[in-house]
């Protein structure tokens, strides 16, 4: 009798009720289960541990949203980006810290409104439901309340970058100097001379 072929499913994995739309790839759903050709890395780790990909996530995100959106219409357009123009052509004429400094300063003034409005956002959708609340390293609230931290801190840093630079120019660190002997006029922390030869200790 041939020996019996090992399933495909491990049989310690539980069983997933999954929607009737569910595909573990949008590119070809009948692809062999071990088959990794045509797949992205998502797909592959989503086929190895019997999850749902990214996509599949959104995609029953926005199906089960439709109604709520219909009542709540959101505009369709993104915020208009920034005319960089001219920060960039100053950008590129400044030929000293204090004017790259300057530079930078005003698109820092100019971006932190929407930076902040953006941060704003991120803590009200990490407080849903107080669900911020003993919030656990990695939750949904936790992740949340990090990203609107860091939209804050990318101004941080950039003026942290300009301070730096300013003061290597204004006020750079004193030049370490070695201390002398006010008797002698000598470096003190110079060793002693060695004893001419001949002069050493006898056995």
């Amino acid at each position: 009798m041939p020996p019996r072929r090992p399933s495909r499913t491990p049989t310690t994995c539980k069983s997933r009720t999954r929607p009737k739309d569910f595909r573990i790839t949008s590119l070809d759903p009948d692809f062999d289960l071990y088959d990794n050709v045509g797949r992205d890395a998502d797909q592959i780790h989503a086929a190895r541990y019997n999850l749902a990909t990214r996509a599949d996530l959104k995609r029953w995100a926005r199906r089960d949203a439709q109604p709520f959106r219909a009542a709540h219409p959101l505009p369709d357009q993104p915020w208009p980006a920034p005319d960089l123009t001219a920060y960039l052509d100053a950008l590129a004429a400044a030929q000293t810290p204090a004017e790259i400094d300057s530079v930078t300063d005003h698109v820092l003034d100019a971006s932190e409104p929407a930076l902040r409005a953006l941060s704003d956002y991120l803590v009200a959708a990490a407080r849903w439901k107080q669900e911020s609340h003993d919030a656990a390293k990695g939750s949904p609230s936790n992740l949340l309340m990090t990203a609107a931290s860091r939209a804050l801190s990318v101004l941080a840093l950039a003026d942290e970058a300009g301070t730096n630079r300013l003061r290597a120019v204004y006020d750079p660190a004193p030049t370490p100097t070695t201390p002398t002997n006010p008797q002698q006029g000598t470096t003190a922390s110079l060793p002693p001379s060695p004893p001419p030869p001949g002069t050493g200790p006898r056995r």
